[in-house]
């Protein structure tokens, strides 16, 4: 917790005091709570127990590897996962091509044997441990597979293609409203606020695509689908699982990384628009339609131990020198975890935008962690001047290279 906000002129704490302010930040990644750096789930299971891999983006950013990720983890299955480039982000590794010709992601092995397309997948493992409560091939099931690829189009159709004239950007956002309000009133037929009866395999097929455009449109429309009554309920229920919660992402890192995968997101240019997207890159972040749980107290604890994991490679490929840059941060994090203020060298602040702009959810940390970590990296940047970092890419991530940061 924050407890002084005071100019300090003395040094900041060095890497062994801020280590140690992480002594009672444990995490349990193989049975704890759902979270994107394990590499291998049991729920409490003996690891003899374990059929299945799952191959994903080592980003967590693919919105198909999010959904059978999610599927696993309310079904409590043991399984081990395996992390892949994807193209985007740097070339796909041989060992991979090797396993699936094709590169694609997700892929699944499945007691030895090979399955891709997301669909496919989750039927498959329907096959073995039985559905989600009602099954990809029930007809209430595939009422709400059909309605979310209509979204889904809906969605592309505003976000992804130029509109030539402020009629083509009223139609286009027209037609998504209309899809929404067919979804508003799919989920306002079923008596809580999920898309049927109880949470199931339509609210996992719903959750990828639903989480980004959330975020693309408040971003590049100036529009949040929360302002809809039946989706904010969603959204709310969602969040109250902590299998959600550890696959969630928020608005920053979903506004940067859409733009490779999609072929582009076009900006509308209006006010609000541009208001929000000041918002997301630069604060504050604290408050954004993004996430509305209640913060965990651990949060400045998760964003420190994190860092402090990767730290080296956080230094090394940083745009500033690495002494002034080593500096720089742990200004940062002393703000972080002490409320303290100490003034970083001169020309650091584009290395301490660098970082905000590149944390990611939830490859890096929880939404709640982010949002504080680039809160202090912002502020410790602020006191030396405005200047900001060069911008993200926009054909491409490879900015960033994933195996620096392998958990």
């Amino acid at each position: 917790m924050v407890v002084s906000s005071v100019v300090n002129t003395s040094p900041p704490l060095n890497w062994s005091d801020l280590e140690a302010l992480t002594h009672d930040f444990q995490t349990d990644r193989i049975n704890g709570p759902t979270n994107a750096q394990a590499t291998l789930r049991l729920f409490g299971q003996p690891e003899s127990e374990v059929r299945v891999t799952l191959f994903r983006d080592n980003h967590a950013w693919c919105p198909y590897c999010q959904k059978i990720w999610l599927w696993l983890e309310e079904k409590k299955i043991p399984y081990r996962i395996q992390k892949v480039t994807m193209f985007c982000y740097g070339e796909k590794e041989n060992w991979y091509k090797r396993k699936v010709p094709s590169g694609m992601l997700p892929a699944l092995e499945l007691d030895g044997k090979i399955i891709t397309e997301s669909d496919d997948i989750l039927i498959a493992l329907e096959q073995v441990f039985g559905p989600l409560n009602l099954g990809m091939t029930n007809s209430a099931v595939l009422s709400m597979r059909r309605l979310e690829r209509l979204l889904f189009r809906a969605w592309c159709g505003w976000l992804c293609q130029p509109a030539r004239s402020a009629r083509d950007e009223a139609r286009n956002r027209e037609m998504f409203i209309k899809i929404v309000d067919q979804v508003e009133t799919a989920i306002g037929q079923t008596p809580g606020p999920y898309f049927l009866s109880e949470f199931g395999t339509a609210d996992v097929i719903f959750t990828p695509y639903v989480e980004r455009m959330n975020a693309s449109l408040y971003y590049y429309k100036g529009y949040s689908l929360r302002q809809n009554p039946r989706f904010s309920d969603w959204f709310d229920a969602m969040e109250t699982r902590s299998t959600y919660r550890g696959t969630q992402s928020d608005f920053h890192t979903h506004a940067h990384d859409l733009p490779p995968q999609m072929g582009g997101c076009w900006e509308n240019g209006e006010p609000q628009m541009l208001e929000n997207k000041l918002r997301v890159d630069r604060g504050p972040w604290q408050g954004l339609p993004d996430v509305t749980y209640p913060e965990p107290e651990s949060s400045r604890r998760e964003a420190l131990d994190r860092v402090i994991k990767h730290r080296r490679n956080i230094i090394r490929v940083n745009p500033v020198y690495d002494e002034l840059f080593d500096q720089a941060l742990r200004c940062a994090l002393t703000h972080l975890m002490t409320g303290t203020i100490c003034q970083p060298q001169s020309g650091a602040e584009v290395g301490l935008r660098y970082l905000r702009d590149r944390i990611n959810v939830p490859r890096d940390m929880s939404i709640h962690a982010a949002k504080r970590l680039r809160e202090s990296l912002e502020q410790t940047a602020a006191l030396l001047s405005d200047r900001q970092s060069t911008p993200i890419p926009i054909r491409d991530r490879r900015d960033q290279n994933p195996i620096e940061f392998a958990n």
